[in-house]
C-alpha cells in the first residue's frame, strides 16, 4: 500500500508538471491516463487484462468503441471513457451511459486525466446511476481518496467489496456538497431547521432573511471553536511532545471548514487551515499557541503573532497551482511547496522569525 500511495503521489507531482504541455485526448490518454491504469496494477499491453476501443454495439449501431475496458476472465468489468486533459467533465456521462447498458462492466470511469467519476448501478440494476458515487482530483488528492482508489488495484480488485462502500461513498459525496453548498449560503429551509429549536415565532420570511446571515457565522465559529479545541487539547496534553505535526494535521482535516465572512469572495481553504496547524505546533515549545493567529486574503494567507500584521511569520499561497511559503525574514524568501507537510523542511526559517517578537 506505501508504494502504491507513493506511486498516486509522484504521478499527481508529474502532472502537474506536463498538463499544459498536453494538446490532445490521445496525448491524454498515453500521459495521464494510461500510469494510473499501470499504477493500479494492470499490464496495459495485455489484451486479457486491458483492451483499447473495446467494441460496445448499441442498439441498432454496429461497431461503437470505449476509449478503455479493464478485463477479467473475458469480459469487461471496468469501462472507461477517455477527454482530453483541457475538457469539463460536463457533457459525456450520456455517452458511457449508453455504453455502460449494453456490457457486463459493474463501473464506468469518466476521465480527462486529472478529474476521475466513477459510476455504477446503484439505483437500477444495470442502468448506470446519473451521478458518480466516487470523484477525485489527482492534483487534489486527499489520503481518505486515496484509500478508495486502491480498491480498484488489480490484486485486491472485487466487484462485491467495492459495490459495497459505493453506496456510501456516493451518499457521503452528496451530503458533503449539499452541507457545503448551505455553508456558503444556505437556502430557506435550511435555516427553518435551524431555527427550529431555537427560535419559537413564526419563521416568516423576514425572520428568515434576519437570521441568514446569523446562520452562517455561527455555523462558521463552531467548527473553527472544534478545531482550535483539539488543537489547544493536543498543545496542553502531558504527552504533547509524543504527538507530530502530521498527526495533529491529520486529525483536524476533518473538521475543517472555511472562514473569512468578513469579505465573502475570500475562502479559507482546508488546506490553508492546516498549514496554520501545523505551523502553530512547530512554534508551540517557543511560542505561546494562544499568540498565533491567522489572517486570511485573496492572495495569500497569513500566520502571525499577536494578531498583528506587522508580526507576520510566513504567508501561504495555496490559491495557485505553484503552490508556495514566504518568510519574513530580510529577504521575504520564499520557496516552492508541493504539500502542506513540505512546510516543516522550513521549521528552522520559520522558528528563526517567530523569535524575534518574542
Amino acid at each position: 500500500m506505501e508504494n502504491f500511495l507513493q506511486q498516486i503521489k509522484a504521478l499527481a507531482s508529474r502532472i502537474e508538471k506536463v498538463k499544459n504541455n498536453i494538446q490532445t485526448e490521445e496525448a491524454t490518454k498515453t500521459s495521464l491516463i494510461m500510469p494510473l491504469i499501470q499504477a493500479l496494477g494492470y499490464d496495459v499491453f495485455n489484451p486479457e487484462e486491458f483492451v483499447p476501443e473495446y467494441i460496445a454495439d448499441v442498439g441498432i449501431k454496429k461497431g461503437e468503441k470505449i476509449d478503455y475496458a479493464i478485463m477479467e476472465n473475458g469480459n469487461p468489468v471496468i469501462l472507461i471513457e477517455a477527454k482530453c486533459v483541457h475538457e469539463p467533465l460536463l457533457k459525456h456521462d450520456s455517452q458511457l451511459f449508453r455504453y455502460f447498458g449494453t456490457t457486463k462492466a459493474k463501473f464506468a470511469i469518466l476521465t480527462n486525466g486529472v478529474e476521475y467519476k466513477f459510476f455504477t448501478d446503484l439505483e437500477e440494476t444495470n442502468k448506470m446511476d446519473a451521478k458518480p458515487f466516487f470523484v477525485f482530483n489527482l492534483l487534489e488528492l486527499r489520503d481518505n481518496q486515496i484509500l478508495e482508489i486502491a480498491k480498484f488495484r488489480k490484486n485486491v480488485f472485487n466487484v462485491e467489496n467495492v459495490l459495497t462502500t459505493a453506496s456510501e461513498l456516493k451518499y457521503t459525496g452528496e451530503i458533503k456538497q449539499f452541507l457545503n453548498t448551505q455553508w456558503e449560503e444556505p437556502n430557506d429551509d435550511f435555516i427553518k431547521f435551524i431555527l427550529s429549536d431555537v427560535y419559537q415565532g413564526v419563521k416568516t420570511k423576514r425572520v428568515i432573511d434576519n437570521f441568514r446571515d446569523i446562520v452562517k457565522k455561527s455555523l462558521s465559529q463552531f467548527v473553527n471553536e472544534k478545531v482550535n479545541d483539539k488543537l489547544q487539547k493536543a498543545l496542553n496534553s502531558s504527552d504533547s511532545n509524543e504527538v507530530t505535526a502530521e498527526q495533529e494535521v491529520a486529525s483536524t482535516k476533518d473538521d475543517v471548514v472555511v472562514d473569512g465572512y468578513e469579505d465573502e469572495t475570500i475562502v479559507t481553504t482546508e488546506e490553508e487551515i492546516e498549514g496554520y496547524v501545523l505551523i502553530k505546533l512547530l512554534l508551540k515549545d517557543d511560542i505561546d499557541a494562544n499568540r498565533i493567529f491567522y489572517r486570511d486574503n485573496k492572495s495569500y494567507f497569513n500566520v502571525l503573532i499577536d494578531d498583528n500584521i506587522r508580526k507576520w511569520i510566513c504567508r501561504l499561497g495555496f490559491n495557485t497551482t505553484n503552490k508556495y511559503i514566504q518568510i519574513n525574514d530580510e529577504e521575504r524568501t520564499s520557496f516552492k511547496i508541493k504539500s502542506v507537510n513540505d512546510i516543516l523542511s522550513h521549521k528552522d526559517d520559520i522558528l528563526k522569525v517567530a523569535k524575534q517578537f518574542q
